[in-house]
C-alpha cells in the first residue's frame, strides 16, 4: 500500500474546520479555554450535581450514540460509522466555538444554548436520521426514536454529570482480571474545588489543570488489585505468559485516525496515536492491508496493531502537528514523548485454559470520552516506577526524582466465540467475572497487558496552577483528563504463532 511509517498529512478541509474556531495566535496556534477544575473521584461525581444558574460552561456533554447501538447489520456498519464520526466532529466544532466565544457568553446568559447547543442539536438530529436510514436500507431495525440522543448539555465548572449513574466495569463486568477496580483509585478524595477557576490549564488551554495531578506518595499502597491478571498464588488456571517485542514507535508512525471506530474517516479520532507492530494502520486499511503489512515486532509472525493516544509534555514547545487537525488546532499540543519502554504481554485465565484469538479480532479498552460519558468503560491505571502497587485512575501521578511515569492497560480477556467486532466495538468481548471465569457464552482468550514507561519531568504544581504538565491526547471536549486514557488492539498473529502463544500460556511457560 505504500503507507508505512509516516506522519499524518492533514487535508485542507479539516484544517479549515478546526481553524475556524481558533483564537488567533502567532504561528497559527489555538487557545482552548478550560474552566473545569477537576475530574474528581467517582464518589464525588455522584454528589453535588446542582447546576448554578449562569455558571460558566466548561465543556459539552452529548450522549455517546455509538455505545447505544448494539445491533447494526454488517452491511450498514460502514455508513453508520461515518455518521458516528460526523457526530464526533460536530461536538469538536461546537466545543471550539464554546472556547472561542467566552466574551459573548459573559454578556448573554442564553448564548451557549442559542448559539452553540441549539445548532448542535439540529446537526445531530440530521445525522441520527441518516443512521436510521442506513440501518433500514439493508433491512435492519433502527432503535426507536434515535432523535432522543440529539440534545447535548453544557457542563458548568461545578461538576460533570455521569451518564451511567456511577462506576462499574466495562460492559457492566468486573475488571479484576486486569486489576481494574474502578471503585478505588488510591483513596484520593480531593473534594470539590468550589468551582474555582484554575487558569486555562496546560499549554493548549484546555487542560490539564493542577487538580488533575497527585503525588504518588499520597496514594495508598495496594489500594487496587495489581495488574497481573492472575491469582496471587499463581498455581491455578493458565499461568503462562507470552511477550512480544514491537518497539516504542521510534520511527514516528502516527496518525489521528481510528480504523476500528471510524473506518474510512480521516482524523476520526481527533487526537494522535502511537502505532507499534503493524505499519499499515490508518483509516483506510482493510484486513488484507493489515495482514500483508510490515511490522516492527521482532517476531515477524506478529503483524498485530497496537495503538494508544500519545503522551505530550506541555513545556511550551510544539511538535510536527501544531497546525494540524487532531493536533494543535484541536488542543493537542506540546512535545510528543516516545515511551522509554513499551511492554506487550499476553497472560492467561485464573480458572482454566485460553483459546486462540481469531484473526482480525478488534478490542478497545478504556473510553476516550469517559470524562463526559462517565466511568462505565473507563480502564486506566497511572503509576510510577518503584511505586506500581499505587495506582490512580483519574489523576496523573507526580513521580519523585529518578522514577518514571507508567501507563498500564489490561484488555478484556473473554470472547463471544463468534464475532471479531461488534456494533459498539465492546459487546463481543468482556472482562472476567469476580471468580475469574468468563460470562456464559464467552471463552477465555489471552489477555493483552500493555505497560508504557515514560521519562517525564515532574510538573510543578503550586497555588492551584501547574507548570509544564504532561497529558494524553484527547477529544477536545474531554479536557485532557487522565481518565480518558485508552488502548486499541487488532490481532494479526499468524496461526502458528497464535497457537504457540496459547500452548505456552496453558502449559505455564513464559515465552517470547
Amino acid at each position: 500500500m505504500g503507507r508505512n511509517t509516516r506522519k499524518r498529512r492533514t487535508p485542507l478541509a479539516t484544517k479549515a474546520i478546526a481553524a475556524s474556531a481558533a483564537l488567533a495566535l502567532g504561528g497559527g496556534g489555538l487557545i482552548w479555554a478550560n474552566f473545569y477544575a477537576s475530574a474528581h473521584e467517582e464518589n464525588s461525581w455522584q454528589q453535588n450535581r446542582t447546576r448554578a444558574a449562569g455558571a460558566r460552561i466548561a465543556t459539552i456533554q452529548c450522549p455517546d450514540v455509538g455505545q447505544k447501538l448494539r445491533k447494526v447489520p454488517r452491511k450498514a456498519r460502514k455508513g453508520v460509522a461515518r455518521e458516528l464520526a460526523l457526530l464526533d466532529k460536530q461536538i469538536t466544532e461546537a466545543y471550539a466555538r464554546l472556547a472561542s466565544t467566552r466574551q459573548a457568553q459573559t454578556g448573554d446568559p442564553a448564548f451557549v444554548q442559542n448559539a452553540i447547543l441549539g445548532p448542535l442539536k439540529s446537526k445531530r438530529t440530521a445525522a441520527l436520521d441518516r443512521i436510521g436510514i442506513n440501518i433500514r436500507r439493508v433491512g435492519g431495525t433502527a432503535p426507536g426514536d434515535l432523535g432522543r440522543f440529539a440534545g447535548c448539555k453544557g457542563i458548568p465548572v461545578e461538576q460533570p454529570e455521569t451518564n451511567d449513574g456511577g462506576g462499574g466495569g466495562q460492559n457492566d463486568g468486573d475488571q479484576n482480571d486486569g486489576g481494574q477496580d474502578q471503585n478505588n483509585d488510591g483513596g484520593q478524595d480531593q473534594g470539590q474545588d468550589g468551582g474555582q477557576e484554575q487558569g486555562n490549564g496546560g499549554q493548549g488551554g484546555n487542560g490539564p489543570v493542577a487538580a488533575d495531578f497527585v503525588d504518588i506518595n499520597d496514594v495508598q499502597p495496594n489500594s487496587r488489585n495489581l495488574p497481573n491478571g492472575l491469582p496471587a498464588n499463581g498455581d491455578s488456571g493458565s499461568t503462562g505468559s507470552f511477550t512480544t517485542e514491537c518497539g516504542t514507535n521510534g520511527n514516528d508512525n502516527h496518525n489521528t485516525d481510528n480504523v476500528i471506530v471510524a473506518p474510512g474517516v480521516t482524523n476520526g479520532a481527533h487526537h494522535l496515536h502511537d502505532y507499534v507492530g503493524n505499519q499499515n494502520n490508518d483509516a483506510f486499511a482493510s484486513d488484507q492491508d493489515l495482514a500483508n503489512a510490515e511490522t516492527t515486532c521482532r517476531n515477524q509472525g506478529d503483524r498485530s496493531s497496537y495503538f494508544w493516544p500519545v503522551l505530550r509534555l506541555q513545556d511550551g514547545t510544539q511538535d510536527f502537528d501544531q497546525n494540524n487537525a487532531g493536533g494543535g488546532t484541536e488542543g493537542n499540543v506540546g512535545k510528543i514523548l516516545e515511551p522509554a519502554e513499551a511492554q506487550l504481554k499476553f497472560v492467561g485465565n485464573r480458572t482454566g485454559d485460553v483459546v486462540a484469538m481469531p484473526t482480525a479480532l478488534r478490542i478497545i479498552t478504556g473510553d476516550a470520552k469517559s470524562f463526559t460519558n462517565g466511568l462505565a468503560n473507563a480502564n486506566t491505571a497511572w503509576s510510577c516506577t518503584g511505586f506500581e502497587d499505587r495506582q490512580v485512575t483519574d489523576k496523573y501521578p507526580l513521580c519523585p526524582e529518578g522514577s518514571q511515569v507508567v501507563r498500564t492497560t489490561n484488555f478484556q480477556s473473554c470472547w463471544d466465540g463468534q464475532n471479531i467486532d461488534s456494533a459498539n466495538h465492546r459487546t463481543h468481548v468482556a472482562f472476567v467475572q469476580p471468580d475469574g471465569s468468563c460470562p456464559n457464552g464467552f471463552q477465555a482468550i489471552p489477555q493483552l497487558q500493555v505497560r508504557l514507561v515514560y521519562d517525564v519531568p515532574a510538573p510543578v504544581v503550586e497555588n492551584g496552577q501547574v507548570r509544564n504538565p504532561y497529558a494524553v491526547d484527547t477529544f477536545p471536549e474531554q479536557l485532557h483528563k487522565p481518565i480518558t486514557d485508552h488502548n486499541d488492539f487488532i490481532n494479526f498473529f499468524d496461526e502458528d504463532l497464535m497457537n504457540e502463544m496459547v500452548e505456552c500460556i496453558n502449559s505455564g511457560q513464559d515465552c517470547q
